[in-house]
């Protein structure tokens, strides 16, 4: 009886930890298939697509200048920053996060022209967001338009894998037509160019900012888990890069690449790029319907109005 009574207990112990595991994880939901998008744009290297935005110290041009590691020390973080600037296009990277406790760090990829238009500046946000306590990286996809920093339009969802044991893609789309936040070739986030959300909707060219840095004040409710920096140093690791899209010409003010109307021409901003498809848009549904677990547009706390384009859709 004692043997049985043994075994209870252990087998019992088991399944509480496997359940405190499923728990602390969340459950692991299978992606569905969609259409590839980086396998239709080449590769670039680093090195030729990139220069130093800040603490080049701290980057690492590794693989004979295909990758990057951008490392956050108790000194700086490091960032990177594209040497073009783009009226639109397809952005991607591949990124593999820090391991370990990381609260407080941020590796950020997105767009920004606040270089040049510091107020009144578009912005197109992939945020990654440490641990708080045990848990997962966070990603946080959010956009400006105009200067519209007031109007956070954040979205945050939890990944369906660990992003710090291989390399995971992270891209952007943006045109004309819409704006795609993708994760893996999944869709996560669409924001359409419609009448409602047409005056924050980023217009400007921009450049590409791949980025490693404290957050601690604004990404762990107010410096509650601040970087811990006895783990340091914080290194993310970056490959497939992928620009393709319609460059700023210095001597232009504006985009002589663009179309007056959908074109199969125009590699990103033509009619293939205009919507998304039947599998793109069911990956999207299912990654809002398992991993989405914040939106701006059901924060009735933080906005008492919310901003017109959640009561269009």
């Amino acid at each position: 009886m004692a043997t049985f009574h043994y075994k209870l207990f252990f087998s019992s112990l088991l399944i509480f930890c496997k359940t405190v595991e499923v728990y602390s994880r969340g459950p692991v939901y299978t992606p569905p298939d969609v259409e590839r998008l980086t396998d239709r744009f080449s590769r670039v290297s680093v090195d030729k697509s990139y220069g130093v935005s800040f603490g080049g110290s701290n980057i690492r041009v590794t693989n004979n200048g295909t990758g990057a590691d951008i490392s956050l020390d108790k000194s700086t973080g490091s960032g990177l920053v594209s040497k073009n600037k783009y009226f639109y296009g397809f952005f991607n990277a591949a990124l593999k996060l820090p391991a370990g406790f990381t609260s407080g760090v941020v590796v950020a990829y997105y767009l920004s022209n606040a270089d040049v238009f510091p107020h009144n500046h578009d912005e197109i946000d992939i945020e990654l967001l440490g641990h708080e306590k045990r848990r997962d990286w966070v990603l946080q996809t959010n956009i400006y338009g105009n200067g519209s920093v007031r109007t956070g339009r954040e979205e945050k969802f939890y990944l369906w894998f660990d992003p710090t044991e291989n390399f995971h893609d992270y891209s952007i789309l943006w045109n004309n037509h819409h704006i795609v936040f993708l994760v893996d070739n999944i869709p996560v986030r669409e924001v359409v160019h419609s009448n409602a959300i047409a005056s924050v909707y980023p217009s400007k060219p921009m450049s590409v900012y791949a980025t490693i840095w404290d957050g601690s004040e604004w990404a762990t409710h107010g410096g509650k888990y601040p970087v811990n920096y006895k783990f340091a140093p914080f290194v993310a690791s970056m490959r497939g890069i992928e620009m393709e899209g319609c460059i700023l010409n210095q001597k232009d003010t504006a985009p002589s690449c663009s179309r007056s109307s959908l074109s199969s021409l125009d590699p990103v901003d033509g009619e293939q790029f205009s919507k998304l498809s039947s599998q793109q848009t069911n990956g999207l549904d299912w990654a809002r319907r398992k991993h989405m677990f914040y939106s701006y547009c059901q924060d009735k706390y933080r906005y008492k109005v919310l901003p017109p384009e959640c009561n269009a859709n």
